[in-house]
């Protein structure tokens, strides 16, 4: 028998409407309730689902319908919503943006009918009125298929403006009620960097900031009238995405993470403890040496570079990552963590496992959904295997035409990229961070490959 919770997706119409920040104000506002709250971000987004987990107190799961099958996503959800109250799930650019232009194939309106959750959408209001309401006119009556609890209108410069708003709105037959108008509030911003948002690691943003985050959401919306709605949480079987967990574990993984290794899909941990790892995390930050007698090593991606000069310090860590390496140790490696494998980032030393240094560069270097299929056997399967993971980094290194590559890469509309996943030793290092719920096995065949320790 499935859960009934209300389930509702934060969307725009297009990217910078304020999204991330009504999402962090609704968390916290339902939380202050006593309600407990699922968190959700449609994309491969890491660093909001870090700002949601900071709110919520639990893990923010991403809903990816091009790097995931529906019935993964659905899997997803309807673990991410165990023992919760209500679902709130943040939407990725415009609601109907996605992978074609065709259909609705990757967008956040995809997650929604696949869900059955109900839309607020969010409109920046800044120099527009009656405008506004055309606009959500367009966007409620697109897709049938859609439901829509409301509309929010944010970054309202005056009272009069709210008011021009309320009029327009009420003008308009048949569309979704205007729930509120939010003024503009400097204070409540989040702030950036080259690859988005600060993540809440280093953001330092404490209780008192997501309280007025409610206090602002809460001082112009009147949330109660969305509370009682309840759509059915796709009932799924548990064996989909992760099957039970392996006792007694069958391989020991070393997993980097701190603020500079902080980018890993909650799934991928998961499937790999199901498939028999357990799974010792350990800071490169602050660790002087890697953890004992260990069968694999997982570094994902994260802000290497911001820490370069701390890493370049912990010289015994270093000298264990590249000593394991040599070894035969199995190391996988995704963006940050493969910077940590070249020489240098930027002259400072790092494990040189990869004879390439790490530069960063002013501007961005790619960013894009890539599919990998595997040219030979190794760590994550054999030949043939195909992966769907994303890219986006702002530094290159240029490998040697001598270091193998292990990945037949494309984008998500089938042109082809350069080969990549290189490989030295045992060690697989690539700058795409794979969605293990892309591949049924993936996980399985990273744990006996650590396990066998060839």
């Amino acid at each position: 028998m499935a859960e009934r919770i209300p389930t509702f997706l934060i969307a725009a119409p297009a990217s910078g409407s304020g999204k991330t920040t009504l999402t962090l104000a609704l968390l916290a506002a339902l939380r202050r309730r006593g309600l407990r709250v699922a968190p959700f971000k449609v994309g491969p987004d890491f660093i909001d689902p870090g700002h949601h987990a900071a709110v919520c107190g639990r893990p923010s799961r991403n809903l990816d319908g091009w790097m995931c099958e529906e019935v993964v996503v659905r899997d997803i959800f309807r673990r991410g919503c165990r023992d919760a109250d209500v679902a709130v799930i943040e939407g990725v650019m415009g609601l109907f943006d996605g992978a074609r232009g065709a259909d609705d194939g990757g967008s956040s309106a995809e997650i929604a009918r696949w869900l059955g959750s109900r839309i607020l959408l969010v409109i920046d209001a800044r120099a527009q009125a009656r405008s506004a309401a055309a606009l959500a006119q367009g966007f409620t009556r697109f897709d049938p298929r859609l439901t829509f609890a409301g509309i929010l209108c944010n970054r309202v410069g005056s009272a009069r403006h709210a008011e021009l708003l309320r009029e327009a709105f009420a003008s308009v037959p048949e569309l979704p009620p205007l729930l509120g108008c939010l003024p503009r509030d400097g204070a409540l911003s989040l702030p950036e960097r080259h690859l988005g948002l600060v993540t809440a690691d280093e953001a330092h943003r404490d209780e008192t900031f997501y309280q007025g985050l409610a206090d602002w959401l809460e001082s112009h919306v009147n949330l109660s009238p969305l509370l009682p709605s309840a759509p059915e949480v796709p009932a799924v079987p548990e064996v989909l995405c992760v099957p039970a967990p392996q006792t007694p574990p069958r391989a020991r993984i070393a997993v980097a993470r701190d603020q500079a290794f902080c980018f890993y899909y909650p799934e991928n941990l998961e499937q790999l403890e199901a498939a028999g790892a357990e799974l010792v995390f350990f800071s490169p930050l602050r660790d002087a040496h890697l953890p004992r007698e260990i069968d694999g090593l997982y570094l994902g991606g994260g802000y290497p570079e911001l820490h370069a000069r701390q890493l370049a310090a912990n010289t015994g860590l270093l000298a264990d990552i590249r000593r394991a390496a040599l070894r035969g140790l199995p190391i996988y490696a995704e963006c940050g963590g493969l910077m940590l494998l070249a020489e240098n980032i930027d002259g400072q030393a790092m494990a040189g496992v990869f004879p390439a240094p790490a530069r960063m560069l002013r501007t961005r270097k790619a960013l894009g959904y890539r599919e990998v299929t595997l040219i030979r056997d190794g760590l994550l399967g054999p030949a043939g295997t195909r992966l769907r993971g994303h890219e986006f980094h702002y530094s290159e290194m240029a490998m040697p035409p001598e270091v193998p590559r292990l990945y037949h890469v494309s984008r998500r509309d089938g042109e082809a990229l350069p080969d990549e996943g290189y490989q030295a030793h045992n060690v697989l290092g690539s700058y795409i961070h794979l969605h293990f719920g892309s591949h049924p096995r993936v996980a399985e065949h990273f744990v006996q490959y650590c396990r066998k320790g060839v």
